[in-house]
Formats: C-alpha cells, sequence, structure tokens
C-alpha cells in the first residue's frame, strides 16, 4: 500500500490511510499468534523460576516496551526488581527521546553488561526496523549474557529477529506516513506487547476467569476492583469479601479462598502453595476438604 498525504488526497484520505493501517496493525498480530504463543511460555517459565523480565528498545518502541513493563506489578502483582528497562539514553529520560542514543552500540552493549548473568532472564527486545544499533547491540549483549531472547520487528530478515530464541515479526508494511513508526508499527508492538505479558502472568496463575486475581489494591480503583473479584470468585457480599481481603492483608486470591471456606490465611495460603499459585486448582482443593469433612 502506497504511503498518503493530506496534500494529495486530503484529511479524509489521510484519516482513512491511517485507519487502515491501524487495521493492518491488528492483522498482522493475528498472523504472528502462535509465536506471540511460544514465547510467553518462555516469559512465564523465566518468570516463575524466579527471573527478570527485561525490555530492550530506543525512541518509540522504547516507550511502547516501557509502558507495557510498567503496568505489570499493578495489574499481576510481578515484584518491581524483575522488570527492567534497557532504553537508549536511559528509563529515567525515556520520554525525552534521543535520537543519537539510538545509534549507540557501545552504550547498548554497556547497559546490558551492567546486568550480570542474564542465564535466568528473558529480554524482550522491540524496534519497528528491527535493525536500531541501540536495540541490536543490547540483544545480542543479553544472547553472550545467556538470556532468552523474544525480539519483536516489523521488517521481514531484521537482524533483531535473527538474534532471538523467539522472533516475532509484525508485518505491518509501509506507514501511511512515511517513516513514522509510532503509527502502525506502534499499535502492533503495544498489541503484541500486551498479549505476549497477559498470556505469561495468565500461565503464572495471575488470572483466572478473566479476572486480575494478583491484583495489588494500592488505590481505591484497585480495592474497589479487589473487592468486586473477591465478592465474584467465592459468590459473597461486599461485606464479606472486605472482612476476607483484611484477613489476607490484601492478597486478593488467599481472600477469595477465605470467602470461600478457608478457615485463615495460612490455610490459603498452603492451598495455593499446593496449586503452584493458581487459584482455580486451589478452590477445587478447598470444596474437595470440606466436602469430604462433613
Amino acid at each position: 500500500m502506497a504511503a498518503d498525504n493530506s496534500e494529495d488526497h486530503g484529511e479524509v484520505g489521510l484519516l482513512a490511510a491511517l485507519l487502515a493501517g491501524q487495521r493492518r496493525a491488528v492483522e498482522a498480530v493475528a498472523a504472528a499468534a502462535s509465536a506471540i504463543e511460544r514465547a510467553a511460555a518462555s516469559v512465564s517459565e523465566k518468570l516463575g523460576a524466579g527471573g527478570r523480565l527485561i525490555y530492550i528498545g530506543a525512541g518509540s518502541s522504547g516507550l511502547i516496551a516501557m509502558q507495557d513493563g510498567a503496568e505489570l506489578p499493578g495489574t499481576f502483582g510481578v515484584d518491581r526488581s524483575r522488570i527492567v528497562f534497557v532504553v537508549a539514553g536511559g528509563a529515567g529520560r525515556a520520554h525525552e527521546i534521543d535520537g543519537a542514543a539510538e545509534d549507540d552500540r557501545a552504550a547498548g552493549r554497556r547497559d546490558v553488561d551492567a546486568l550480570g548473568d542474564l542465564a535466568n532472564d528473558v529480554a524482550v527486545a522491540v524496534s519497528a526496523s528491527g535493525s536500531t544499533p541501540y536495540t541490536v547491540a543490547a540483544a545480542e549483549a543479553a544472547a553472550a549474557r545467556n538470556a532468552t531472547i523474544v525480539a519483536l520487528a516489523n521488517r521481514p530478515g531484521a537482524r533483531l529477529l535473527d538474534i532471538a530464541d523467539h522472533p516475532i515479526l509484525l508485518d505491518t508494511g509501509p506507514e501511511a506516513v512515511q517513516g513514522s513508526t509510532r503509527l502502525s508499527a506502534g499499535t502492533a508492538q503495544k498489541c503484541a506487547l500486551g498479549l505476549l505479558s497477559t498470556l505469561a502472568n495468565a500461565r503464572l496463575g495471575h488470572v483466572y476467569r478473566g479476572l486480575m486475581v494478583n491484583v495489588r489494591p494500592d488505590n481505591d480503583k484497585l480495592r474497589r476492583r479487589a473487592l468486586d473479584i473477591v465478592a465474584a470468585i467465592a459468590g459473597v457480599d461486599e461485606s464479606v469479601a472486605r472482612r476476607s481481603l483484611a484477613s489476607a492483608s490484601d492478597d486478593v486470591k488467599c481472600a477469595a479462598l477465605i470467602a470461600a471456606g478457608a478457615d485463615s490465611h495460612r490455610r490459603a495460603l498452603d492451598l495455593l502453595t499446593q496449586s503452584h499459585g493458581h487459584i482455580g486448582p486451589a478452590l477445587s482443593r478447598l470444596r474437595e476438604s470440606v466436602a469430604s469433612s462433613v
């Protein structure tokens, strides 16, 4: 598809081209679904074993990667110390996109080398072109330090994909505004990363029947959500859900088990341990124990 612009076709024509690019972005992610699923299994394996999840990127791709990782502690209860950002120009200044920093291969290597051995970790590297010098060098350094590499790129045959244990091609084609990879390429990256991290956390037991059961209720909105989750899982009213959350020190999974009949926080924790953190099997064990005691 040829690039469009408002001077040749008017604003309506540009808008249509932009929307078509967004649709292509989602189609590109759908085409990569199997690769995303395989990568998610690897991410969950590393996180489940105590490893770190390292996001690597530059420019708008780095910002998109950071957004995905920044939301994981609140949404899925992932410890913040296990989410690492390796971003051109530094994560603290990522919003001030530094074009020159994207070309700094030495900085990419240094930033990864500072993390030590990565054998227990998984690195997710993101680049629209798949050839951004900083990102490629950082991914190469991570591979040399034994990290598992997941790579997202929007161009077939990209160097970044060659490095990866799990290459994910998001073939979005030309942008409606040439070179503006924050458009369809960025949408595909955001979508793919969201699928990747959510699937990985679901495999770890952080999602149950579409509910974020490992959420950290650290503000009013999330406390309300936690109450609703406990009530929905255990089939209880808000007052019971509130007491259960207090008994469980705001641990949503444990609170749901207490509301469903576990006699203590310790009992709820034991059930979750036996079920490897998955609340569905823990609820089944609880019901079996209750039935056998009747």
